[in-house]
């Protein structure tokens, strides 16, 4: 029974500071936009170039210039 008047006053602390904490994420904008971030990595706003596709030929004519078989 005595561990009560620790585990009562310990867990309205604990509850507290979670408390605190949430309140402070609000204050700071934590919760402001819930929808973007989670559709940015999503998007892909930068176009890539296509990978240039090499052939047996380019090989072959490089080799040809160079002398070499």
């Amino acid at each position: 029974m005595s561990i009560l008047f620790v585990l009562i006053p310990l867990g309205l602390l604990l509850l507290g500071i979670a408390l605190a904490a949430f309140l402070w994420a609000i204050g700071n904008g934590q919760y402001d936009d819930l929808e973007s971030p989670a559709w940015r990595i999503l998007l892909d706003d930068e176009k890539r170039p296509p990978a240039k596709t090499s052939n047996h030929n380019d090989i072959e004519e490089s080799a040809d210039e160079h002398g070499r078989d």
